[in-house]
C-alpha cells in the first residue's frame, strides 16, 4: 500500500526552507541596518526589502528543486545535502542581485546584506533540515511514517539489507519478513524476522499488515516467477526494487540508486514522485482557479443555454477512476439528452431502438459521427471542447489533474491490462492523447499515450501538453478520447 510520509516530509522541508530563508534575510537586514553604526548605501525600508524578498523566494525554492533537495536521494546523505543547499543559496543571491538590477530598484540597502543572507540561508536551511530529521527519527520511533519491507531472495545481499534497516528508529524501514526459506538470526522486535518459502505465502500472511516496499535481492530463474512479484508490487501500488544482478530488462521508470549502502535498481511506475507531486499540485490549484476565473462567464453562459435548449440538470456527473483505483465523480456540461442521459451507450442505443449503433460506436474507438444521443448545443459543445470546463472544479479541489491520462470510467479501463500503471498518477482534464489528433486514434492507441506519459512525466511537459491543448481546442483538431 502506498505511504505519504515521504510527500509530507517533502511539503514540510519546503514550508520549513521557505521560513528559514526568510528569517535569514531578516537577520541580515537586523545585522547590517539596524544594529550597525556604519552608513548604507540605499535605504529601503524594512517592510519593502521584506516584501520584495518574499516575493523572489519561490524561485529560490525552485532552484532547490532543480537541485535535488526535496528528494530523498539527497537529504538522506548529509555531505551531499549541504553542498546542494550551498549551491542553491549562492544562485538565489544571484538571482536576487540580478533581479534587483535588471527592475533598476534598490533591495538591498548595503553590500553586506548580501553576504549576511547568503551566510545565514545556507547556514539556518542546514540547521532546520537539521531538527526536522531528528523530528522524523522522533517519531519513528513511535511508529510514524515506517516503511513496511518485504525482503524477496536469501543471498548475502539479503543479510546486509537486513542489518543496515535492524535500526527502524533511525532508518524507518521495517523488514516485514523474508522470502527465501532460511531463518535468519538478526531479532526483530524481540522475534525472529519471519521467514517464507513463496512469496504467495508471504503476501497472504502479510494480509493484514500495509506493506510499502518489496526488494528482491535475487531473481529467480523463470520469467513467470519475477513477474508475479513486479506484478503485485503494481496492482497494490507498492514501491519494487531490486538488486542488480542481470541484464534483464523491467518497464517503467527505472533509476541506479544506492539504498543504506547497497546497489539497487529502484522501477517505478511513474517519474512523478518526491517534489514533483507537490509542485505538479500547487500548479493545479492555482491554475484551476485562475482559469474558472477567466472562464466564469462562458460557464454562465452555456449552462443557460443548456438549460433552454433541453430543460433538465445543466451538469452531468459521472464516475471515473482517478489515481490508485479511486473513484471520482467528475462534472461536465450535458451533452446528451434527457432521454439517454446517465446511460451506459448500450442501453442508451437499446432505448431509442437501435442496437446495431453499439458495434460501430465500439469499433470506432468510442465514437460516433451524428451520435443520436447528442443535443444540438451538446453537440456544438463537444466540438469545441466547452463540456469540459466544469472539471476545473475537479481539478480544483484535486479529484484530477490539469494533465494527466483520461479519466475513464471503470467498465471502460477494466479492459485495458496495464491499467494498475495508468493509475499511479492522478488522471488529467488534458493530456497526450488529447493533443495527438485522438479522433483517429484507437483506445489501445490513446492508453499507450497514456502509459507513456505516466513513465516519462515531467513537468516542463504538463506546461506543453497544456499549451497544446490550448491551440488544439482554438482550431478545432477534435479533442475527445
Amino acid at each position: 500500500m502506498r505511504n505519504n510520509a515521504a510527500v509530507v516530509y517533502n511539503i514540510c522541508l519546503i514550508i520549513g526552507d521557505f521560513l528559514a530563508l526568510i528569517v535569514a534575510f531578516v537577520g541580515a537586514y537586523i545585522l547590517r541596518v539596524t544594529l550597525s553604526q556604519a552608513p548604507i548605501s540605499a535605504n529601503v525600508p524594512a517592510h519593502t526589502y521584506i516584501y520584495i524578498l518574499i516575493t523572489l523566494l519561490p524561485f529560490w525554492i525552485f532552484v532547490f528543486a532543480l537541485l535535488g533537495l526535496y528528494n530523498a536521494r539527497y537529504y538522506e546523505q548529509r555531505f551531499s545535502e549541504l553542498g546542494r543547499i550551498l549551491i542553491g543559496s549562492f544562485i538565489g543571491i544571484l538571482f536576487a542581485i540580478s533581479a534587483a538590477y535588471i527592475a533598476n530598484v534598490n533591495i538591498f540597502p548595503a553590500r553586506l546584506v548580501t553576504v549576511y543572507g547568503f551566510g545565514l540561508a545556507a547556514f539556518l536551511v542546514f540547521a532546520f533540515r537539521t531538527i526536522a530529521r531528528a523530528i522524523r527519527r522522533e517519531l519513528f520511533a513511535f511508529g510514524l511514517g515506517i516503511n513496511n519491507v518485504l525482503l524477496v531472495g536469501d543471498t548475502r545481499t539479503t543479510d546486509t539489507l537486513i542489518e543496515s534497516l535492524a535500526r527502524t528508529d533511525i532508518t524507518g524501514y521495517r523488514v516485514l519478513g523474508v522470502v527465501g526459506g532460511v531463518k535468519h538470526p538478526l531479532q526483530h522486535g524481540g522475534n525472529f524476522i519471519k521467514s517464507y518459502a513463496s512469496f504467495e505465502s508471504a503476501v497472504r500472511s502479510l494480509k493484514s499488515q500495509q506493506l510499502h516496499t518489496i526488494i528482491q535481492t535475487e531473481l529467480y530463474p523463470t520469467t513467470e516467477d519475477n513477474d508475479e512479484i513486479l506484478t503485485y508490487a503494481q496492482q497494490h501500488h507498492i514501491a519494487y526494487r531490486f538488486v542488480p544482478g542481470n541484464s534483464e530488462l523491467f518497464f517503467g521508470n527505472i533509476e541506479v540508486d544506492l539504498f543504506h549502502s547497497v546497489p539497487i535498481i529502484a522501477v517505478h511506475q511513474t517519474a512523478l514522485v518526491g517534489w514533483g507531486q507537490v509542485v505538479k499540485r500547487m500548479f493545479d490549484v492555482l491554475a484551476s482557479a485562475l482559469f474558472l476565473l477567466l472562464a466564469s462567464p462562458v460557464m454562465l453562459l452555456i449552462a443557460l443555454l443548456v438549460k433552454l435548449a433541453d430543460s433538465g440538470p445543466v451538469l452531468f456527473r459521472q464516475e471515473r477512476l482517478s489515481r490508485f483505483d479511486t473513484k471520482v465523480h467528475i462534472f461536465k456540461f450535458r451533452t446528451n439528452k434527457m432521454a439517454y442521459n446517465g446511460l451506459h451507450p448500450e442501453e442508451a442505443f437499446a432505448k431509442m431502438g437501435r442496437p446495431e449503433l453499439i458495434k460501430e460506436y465500439r469499433a470506432n474507438g468510442d465514437m460516433l459521427e451524428n451520435d443520436p444521443r447528442i443535443s444540438a448545443v451538446g453537440r456544438f459543445l463537444r466540438r469545441s471542447s466547452l463540456d469540459e470546463l466544469p472539471q476545473l472544479f475537479n481539478v480544483f479541489r484535486g479529484d484530477i489533474s490539469l494533465v494527466g491520462p483520461r479519466a475513464l470510467v471503470p467498465f471502460e479501463l477494466e479492459q485495458y491490462a496495464q491499467k494498475s500503471l495508468i493509475l499511479s498518477v492522478k488522471s488529467g482534464l488534458t493530456g497526450l492523447a488529447q493533443i495527438s489528433g485522438v479522433r483517429d486514434l484507437s483506445f489501445e492507441e490513446r492508453r499507450k499515450l497514456d502509459l507513456y506519459y505516466v513513465q516519462n512525466w515531467s513537468f516542463w511537459n504538463d506546461l506543453v501538453i497544456i499549451f497544446r491543448t490550448v491551440s488544439v481546442v482554438l482550431f478545432h483538431k477534435g479533442t475527445r478520447s
